[in-house]
């Protein structure tokens, strides 16, 4: 799935849109990555001198995958006038930095799937390294029309 592909199930855009390219996807899990480069934004400030990926943002990037992974679960695109949230992280561990040109790859299966929720248990790796995992939530919410 190329980035065209992953625009029709997230309305994240530049420079908030945190997955680059879907490798594996079926109805309860999903592989993506996340190419880190040295000339996206919060890294003026996270650190100058020592860049360093923000741990939050790889939540995000597990919770952006999670997000692609409910819409094929439930067989649904933006259009659909669905959109989902994270609604919550649980036992969340970073285990290593994430810096300026390592490729995280986002693994993320589905533990739980309710009506409006799912819950998921995700992982981003550099290489074979583990560098965070955390239990996700997201909430499934209507648009207004």
């Amino acid at each position: 799935m190329e980035v065209t592909d992953i625009w029709r199930l997230l309305p994240h855009r530049y420079p908030f849109l945190l997955v680059d390219r879907v490798l594996e996807l079926d109805d309860k899990r999903i592989v993506a990555l996340k190419n880190v480069s040295i000339n996206e934004p919060q890294f003026t400030g996270h650190f100058p001198e020592t860049p360093v990926f923000p741990g939050v943002m790889i939540v995000e990037a597990m919770a952006q995958a999670s997000g692609i992974l409910a819409f094929k679960s439930r067989n649904r695109t933006l259009d659909d006038g669905y959109i989902y949230y994270l609604a919550g992280t649980d036992k969340t561990k970073f285990k290593r930095s994430v810096v300026p040109g390592d490729q995280l790859r986002l693994e993320v299966e589905i533990v739980n799937l309710r009506s409006h929720w799912m819950k998921a248990s995700g992982k981003a790796y550099v290489g074979d390294q583990l560098v965070c995992s955390s239990l996700l939530t997201c909430a499934e919410q209507k648009v207004a029309e």
